[in-house]
């Protein structure tokens, strides 16, 4: 069962993802999306995790018909400069996880359990990982001598030109795009919405509604009057600076989102294949936007007389608090927001759709599978906030008010308070990832690569044992993979372009 008329309010990325995975999932039904002349899209997300590649994977994409339409490049992970001053801990790479990491990794977890206790054991993450020397070496995560190989990867991406192949793809299969300003909702006497009012196309009707409108969440939130439930207890964040900067044309390209920690916030660094996209997350209660292009243009060493482009966005972090209620589905940022510290927006918007597909009926059940799937996709919102919560409650930066607050505050969750609080045993650790492991959006190994990456060991442990050298034959086997397998990043991009 589907919808035989579905209306997709707003394009952007995630309504044009919307389009594309309910073109796919139900090609008989009738798609319309509207999109508006003067209302413009936040666009300057451009990285992902590998849930994307799976999005790709399952509209038979393939990489070389869409990266190099959009200036796309491979992501092995994601580097955290400055967010510890534990001596040898200062920065940490969060990697993707594959199957050559199984022998290193479990090492790794072994190692840190010692530390743990205690034992110096050399139990930083960026030893173990072989995404992470893809990473380092520049190197793309794909493996032309064994194409079956198959780890995990994420995209940086320019966010404007992938919502335009997916908008051109779309439109190919028939979708039919309304360009206008939708002015008013009409509601059914039982709250179901019953049409949107254009100012040029009249009322437009359909059996479901897709609410892809941004912030405003015209549909779910004003039209619905679907509670918005604020995170700004527990992340500070409520704003962005953004800059793109040029990169030489022959320069290597890493596969490494940079997330740098500043004075009340982090900026990010994120190598396309004809520019860099940067930006500075922070909290307005902290700086002035002044403030902040002025920090993020120092950190970027842009002259103040140099003319770049700035852009100023306002972060709405949070989530509502029913993302398919009646005939409606929130998709975006009209569900909700968590800073992209771990680049996660577009994950939420793949997951809330394939979900509703797989759970959507329009039967005596619909009230039921609406309950299930609203406690499921919150699950994983919550459960991703409280991942990005930890980055800030466990820094040991002692340079700002700004790091002060984020360390000591005590609004988190039940769930990270108890991860938290059973760190310091391993087994207990263990006991508790397992106890959670419904309610996790990242799993043991992520857990593990923050906490250490962070440098959270008793002081007498987190000296160098240079008698102690299994750390360094795990790298050297990363490495030895790495330039074994893989190709160079630039170079394969180029070869894939041509």
């Amino acid at each position: 069962m589907y919808p035989k008329k579905i209306i997709i309010a707003g394009g952007g990325t995630a309504g044009w993802m919307s389009a594309s995975l309910l073109q796919h999932s139900w090609p008989n039904a009738h798609i319309i999306l509207i999109e508006s002349e003067n209302i413009g899209t936040i666009g300057v997300g451009e990285g992902s995790t590998p849930y994307l590649k799976q999005f790709f994977k399952k509209l038979n994409i393939a990489d070389h018909e869409w990266m190099p339409h959009c200036n796309a490049t491979y992501k092995s992970g994601i580097e955290f400069p400055n967010w510890s001053e534990t001596p040898g801990y200062e920065s940490y790479f969060h990697p993707f996880f594959s199957p050559l990491d199984i022998e290193t990794g479990e090492m790794f977890f072994k190692r840190a359990k010692a530390q743990k206790l205690g034992v110096c054991s050399n139990a930083h993450p960026d030893f173990y990982f072989v995404n992470t020397q893809i990473a380092q070496k520049c190197k793309a995560p794909i493996s032309q001598r064994y194409p079956n190989l198959d780890i995990d990867y994420g995209y940086h991406f320019d966010a404007g030109l992938l919502t335009a192949f997916l908008k051109k793809r779309c439109l190919g299969l028939g979708l039919i795009n309304v360009i206008d300003d939708i002015t008013q909702v009409e509601l059914e006497t039982n709250g179901d919405i019953k049409g949107l009012v254009t100012n040029e196309h009249g009322v437009q009707n359909a059996d479901l509604y897709i609410d892809c409108t941004g912030f405003r969440g015209l549909l779910i939130q004003q039209a619905l009057n679907i509670e918005f439930i604020s995170f700004k207890d527990n992340l500070f964040n409520d704003a962005a600076v953004a800059i793109q900067t040029p990169k030489e044309s022959k320069s290597p390209i890493t596969t490494s989102t940079c997330s740098t920690a500043l004075s009340c916030g982090w900026a990010w660094k994120i190598p396309l294949a004809n520019r860099y996209g940067n930006g500075y997350v922070y909290s307005s209660e902290f700086l002035t936007e002044a403030e902040a292009e002025q920090e993020l243009k120092a950190h970027l060493k842009i002259s103040p007389q140099d003319n770049v482009t700035v852009r100023h966005l306002k972060m709405k972090v949070g989530r509502v608090d029913k993302h398919w209620h009646r005939n409606c589905l929130a998709v975006g940022l009209s569900q909700g927001f968590i800073e992209p510290l771990e680049a996660t927006a577009l994950m939420l918007v793949q997951f809330t759709l394939e979900e509703f597909i797989e759970k959507y009926t329009n039967n005596d059940q619909r009230v039921k599978q609406q309950e299930n799937f609203n406690n499921k996709v919150n699950h994983m919102i919550e459960g991703v906030r409280d991942y990005i919560v930890t980055h800030y409650k466990v820094n040991s930066k002692s340079n700002s008010p700004y790091w002060k607050k984020c360390r000591e505050h005590t609004n988190i969750s039940n769930n990270l308070a108890a991860l938290l609080n059973a760190w310091g045993d391993p087994e207990l650790f263990e006991d508790e990832l397992e106890k959670q492991q419904d309610s996790l959006a990242y799993l043991r190994p992520s857990w593990y690569v923050i906490l250490a990456g962070m440098g959270l060991f008793p002081e007498k442990a987190i000296q160098p044992n240079n008698a102690e050298d299994k750390h360094l034959q795990a790298e050297k086997y990363c490495i030895k993979v790495v330039n074994k397998l893989f190709p160079d990043h630039r170079e394969y991009l180029d070869s894939m372009r041509s």
